[in-house]
């Protein structure tokens, strides 16, 4: 054999040995990747078009042609209690902005905005006691403001005169008790008083009698025309009063608590700005509103000058009583209102953060109040937690209740500002 077959066959030997060794170098890690996925243990299999639902083995979705994928737990993390894992620059790309739960009182104020309304309590109805006749009118209309005393019409009452003409003729006969029974009948016949004592001080039969408005107030109706015949019981005025007005405003049944009769108000208006009227509130109505879920209140302001005027609009600052006991305390913006839950994204240590449901109390201020599901001390997202909730979401976490989870560490011992 000479010398150039010896090489060539050096050259293949060392080409078939080179290529054996780096096929075994490729399987190696391969083979020794098989029994580690092997040994670890996986949690659930899932769809990760809809990663909230888990199933116990692997197989094909029932949602999409595709084979569920397995879910493994975190090298770092408790398999327990699944969890979003976000690097500290991550979070500050993100603007992750952390808050912690506190301990207080709730100091509670509402805004509510109403319609000012005439107070009904001060509503005067002129009714005729008699039949008769109009003769005159005064120019009054529905509208007008007048005081008490103003008159309206004078009135022509042929059962009257008859009655007075008794009443005089009995005073001459001097009977004592004669005259005290004829002027019962006068006031049983709806004469009013004054009319009675005119006629006795005249010694006159009185045949036209004028209409007055029996309180001060504003003309809300008024049926009065010369020449109109009136029948006994008939309607011929309605005057309100306007030394005070109502306000009727609405509050969430939610935010109700706390709120009671005569309970100091403060209200502006538009049309007097820098100005607030102090008033009180006089009644809890009984019904609920049912398409907006809001409890009504009645709300009296005085109105002694007269510049409240029914149909104005108002905003009335309200105070509830506060809790007698203090409570947890969350920002209003850390959370997740679904509509049918609500949801915080809780830090914990190493950068890890979980969604967890809450019980909410009363909200005021920007705060509200944590009835259940958080512990003082532990730390909340306040800002990007929508972000992190998708990806727990993607990832199939699904929000679970801790009210008796301890404190947890945080990466940021203080809330952070952005």
């Amino acid at each position: 054999m000479n010398n150039t077959s010896i090489g060539l066959i050096a050259i293949l030997a060392l080409a078939v040995g080179g290529g054996a060794g780096y096929w075994l170098a490729q399987q190696r890690p391969a083979a020794a990747a098989a029994p580690a996925a092997a040994q670890q243990q996986a949690l659930y299999w899932y769809d990760p078009m809809y990663p909230q639902q888990h199933f116990p083995a692997p197989g094909k979705s029932p949602f999409m042609d595709m084979q569920l994928v397995a879910k493994y737990a975190d090298g770092n993390a408790d398999s327990a209690t699944p969890a979003v894992q976000i690097t500290q620059g991550v979070q500050q790309n993100l603007g992750v902005r952390l808050t912690t739960v506190t301990r207080g009182r709730l100091e509670r104020t509402l805004q509510v905005s109403g319609v000012l309304a005439f107070d009904e309590r001060k509503l005067s109805v002129l009714q005729a006691r008699t039949a008769g006749f109009i003769e005159r009118t005064y120019a009054r209309a529905t509208g007008d403001r007048v005081t008490r005393g103003t008159p309206l019409a004078d009135v022509l009452a042929p059962e009257w005169t008859g009655l007075q003409e008794e009443f005089l003729a009995l005073r001459r006969v001097g009977d004592a008790d004669l005259q005290r029974a004829a002027r019962q009948r006068l006031l049983l016949a709806g004469m009013p008083a004054e009319l009675i004592e005119r006629v006795a001080r005249s010694g006159k039969v009185q045949n036209r009698v004028t209409l007055v408005a029996p309180e001060a107030g504003v003309i809300q109706a008024l049926d009065l025309r010369p020449g109109m015949t009136i029948t006994p019981g008939s309607t011929l005025a309605r005057i309100n009063g306007i030394d005070s007005v109502w306000l009727e405003a609405s509050v969430p049944e939610a935010q109700a608590r706390g709120l009671r009769e005569g309970q100091a108000v403060q209200a502006t208006l538009p049309g007097f700005p820098g100005e607030t009227v102090p008033g009180k509130v006089t009644a809890l109505l009984a019904d609920a509103d049912l398409q907006s879920r809001t409890l009504r209140l009645r709300i009296e302001l005085p109105n002694a000058d007269g510049r409240l005027r029914p149909g104005m609009t108002a905003q009335v600052t309200l105070h509830p009583a506060p809790a007698t006991d203090d409570s947890l305390l969350l920002p209003a913006e850390a959370v997740i209102r679904t509509g049918q839950r609500d949801v915080v994204m809780l830090a914990e240590d190493q950068g890890r953060f979980r969604p967890v449901e809450v019980t909410l109390g009363q909200e005021s201020g920007g705060q509200v109040a944590v009835l259940r599901g958080l512990q003082a001390g532990q730390q909340v997202v306040a800002s990007g937690q929508f972000l992190i909730d998708s990806e727990a979401s993607l990832k199939g976490i699904e929000a679970t209740t801790a009210p008796d989870s301890p404190p947890a560490a945080s990466p940021l011992q203080q809330e952070s500002r952005p």
